[in-house]
């Protein structure tokens, strides 16, 4: 079954339905459901269900599991940027008390706070949260398995913690801050943290039998905003289009790409397999694509949700099998199926409306030492620096409004470019972060470092 869609070709619409039931029958899922997001809009919606007559759709609910870590995640950014927390706060300066508070709220968003990867026995996903009243029974004895910053290492209890920090500040639970701030701005009305019909039944599924087991299905308290919220794959497409662009009634563009940038230092296996890890958001490389989003799972269940920015297409599969399907390879197969089907057709050229007559004095080309750039202005004010042949050090440029530019990327994030000028007022040369940019190679009118050698440039000889 799929959702006719007059946005992609036939052809296009068949190979999502092929790479789903694929999915489903190889995986063995009593039902999955996918959508597929392109332009800010759902474009495709299907499902292959075991059962006769008619499967879920995307308004049926499936529990999302560490999906819900990016709902958190997103909380805690909008106290940032209400200036109630800085994310190099140590915990303890917010939430006091928790035997965890060296770590910074960066730290725990990342994953590199060094904590452990599960809250104390008994398995937190298949036992009812009245076990773990206090945070003192999520977090256990000895919460730390790593010094505090040193390394990626992916902590359910962190997220239990950062629930409480949102809790603390916001002086209520944390999934009536998240309804509010989150869920009803964004028309997510069919997330919650308890199932609401029509939702699905989570299933085990034998290995070595086509036959199943129900799963329990328990409120996980304390541990909820690691991994508790239910939602459909409609709900999670429009919070995907809210990932790649941002919305001010919640949180801006920036903020959201701020979230979608690599936080947390890699291991080696995840540098060799294209994983990295931001603000609540897992960042994958795959078929040259960078991907970013989330996986999750809980006892029953398997989720995925995935975008490509530059491409502007994301996707979202959901299914009810403890083991299975591998949602987030379906997601990023079905990225790429329409990435590459029907590629972006982009906006067509139009001129600036204006142009900062200082800003485009600096247009053009320059040198670092012998190496050639390029400086062109963009949209909104800003600059674009980038090698001319090659690769090299590139980045874009927000306006300071006084002369000056911060670096947004790379190696130049946050680092400071100038324009100086000579006593006349002509255009010296450029200062960034030290370097200097010269419009010839080792100007030596210009104060190169070091000096140029009074003889200029020569052949052998």
């Amino acid at each position: 079954m799929t959702t006719p869609q007059e946005e992609l070709l036939p052809a296009t619409r068949r190979a999502l339905l092929h790479r789903i039931a694929t999915a489903q029958a190889e995986g063995r899922a009593p039902s999955l459901v996918a959508a597929v997001v392109r332009g800010g809009q759902t474009v495709w919606t299907g499902c292959r269900t075991s059962v006769d007559g008619h499967g879920p759709d995307e308004n049926v609910q499936y529990r999302i599991g560490s999906i819900t870590k990016t709902f958190t995640a997103v909380l805690v950014l909008r106290l940032r940027d209400e200036g109630v927390l800085d994310l190099g706060d140590p915990l303890e300066k917010h939430l006091p008390g928790t035997g965890a508070g060296e770590a910074t709220i960066a730290e725990l968003l990342a994953h590199t706070s060094g904590l452990a990867a599960e809250s104390p026995a008994p398995w937190w996903e298949r036992t009812p949260g009245s076990l773990r009243p206090e945070l003192a029974d999520v977090l256990g004895e000895q919460p730390f398995r790593h010094p505090v910053g040193r390394r990626h290492h992916y902590s359910n209890p962190g997220y239990s913690l950062l629930g409480a920090l949102v809790e603390q500040l916001r002086g209520e639970p944390w999934e009536e801050v998240l309804r509010r701030e989150v869920l009803e701005p964004l028309g997510l009305h069919r997330t919650s943290g308890q199932p609401q019909a029509p939702h699905a039944g989570g299933w085990a599924v034998h290995p070595w039998a086509d036959v199943l087991l129900p799963e329990p299905s328990e409120d996980l308290g304390r541990m909820a905003p690691a991994g508790q919220l239910w939602s459909t794959a409609a709900n999670l497409a429009r919070f995907a289009v809210f990932l790649a662009r941002g919305d001010d009634r919640v949180l801006s563009a920036d903020s959201v790409r701020e979230m979608r940038a690599p936080a947390a230092p890699a291991e080696a296996q995840e540098v060799a397999a294209g994983v990295a890890y931001g603000l609540g958001l897992q960042i994958l490389h795959r078929d040259g694509r960078l991907l970013t989003g989330h996986s999750g799972s809980l006892p029953g269940f398997l989720a995925s949700l995935f975008i490509s920015v530059e491409d502007d297409v994301a996707a979202v599969v959901l299914a009810n099998c403890t083991s299975g399907p591998l949602t987030t390879t379906v997601a990023a197969d079905l990225v790429r199926t329409v990435a590459e089907a029907e590629p972006r057709i982009p906006e067509p050229w139009r001129p600036l409306p204006e142009a900062d007559a200082v800003a485009l004095e600096l247009a053009g080309q320059w040198y670092w030492g012998t190496h050639a750039f390029a400086l062109r202005l963009t949209a909104g004010g800003g600059l674009s620096l980038g090698p001319l042949t090659g690769t090299g050090r590139g980045a874009r440029f927000r306006d300071n409004g006084d002369g000056t530019w911060t670096g947004l990327e790379g190696y130049y994030a946050g680092e400071l470019l100038q324009a100086v000028r000579r006593p006349d007022g002509t255009l010296s040369h450029l200062d960034l972060g030290s370097f200097v940019f010269t419009r010839q190679p080792y100007d030596e009118s210009a104060p190169v470092p070091g000096g140029v050698d009074a003889g200029g440039w020569r052949g052998l000889p």
